[in-house]
């Protein structure tokens, strides 16, 4: 697991992503899922490169329903961005790096 990446939980969501002081970026994905391996890296890449301006996390889809449901999380991977607890973007789909860092880029 990685340092700058952190899984969350239902119960954790509130603390972990609304109440952060920083932007949140929630990786909403599932073990099961080839597309969300995928992307695992290039987001670990970017944990790096954005450390202490943007937190990543990780929700498994499978094991927490209450917050995925809540935010109507349909398809998975799923990257929605959160800015001062409010769902400020949201990006379905594998991406490559610049895609992501021009999503990250244009929302924070």
């Amino acid at each position: 697991m990685s340092e700058n990446i952190k899984h969350i939980s239902d119960a954790s969501f509130e603390a972990d992503v609304l109440k952060s002081e920083r932007p949140v970026l929630v990786d909403f994905w599932a073990e099961w899922c080839a597309p969300c391996k995928a992307i695992a890296p290039i987001l670990e890449e970017v944990s790096k490169e954005y450390e202490g301006k943007l937190q990543i996390v990780k929700m498994d889809v499978d094991s927490n329903q209450v917050i995925p449901t809540k935010f109507g999380i349909r398809g998975i991977p799923t990257l929605v961005l959160f800015k001062n607890g409010v769902a400020a973007a949201e990006k379905v789909g594998v991406m490559g790096k610049a895609q992501l860092t021009a999503f990250i880029d244009s929302n924070i």
